[in-house]
């Protein structure tokens, strides 16, 4: 069995950092809705 190549360990480390990144932005977004909306009265 091959070792994988440095160049796939990086793609998938990127590809892992840049699922990381949208999921952190989605929540922080998340939260500031979420307080936008009790702030407001709703």
């Amino acid at each position: 069995m091959a070792r994988p190549s440095h160049s796939d360990v990086h793609r998938r480390q990127r590809s892992k950092n840049l699922a990381l990144l949208i999921a952190l932005l989605a929540f922080v977004v998340l939260v500031y809705l979420v307080s936008i909306v009790r702030m407001g009265g709703g």
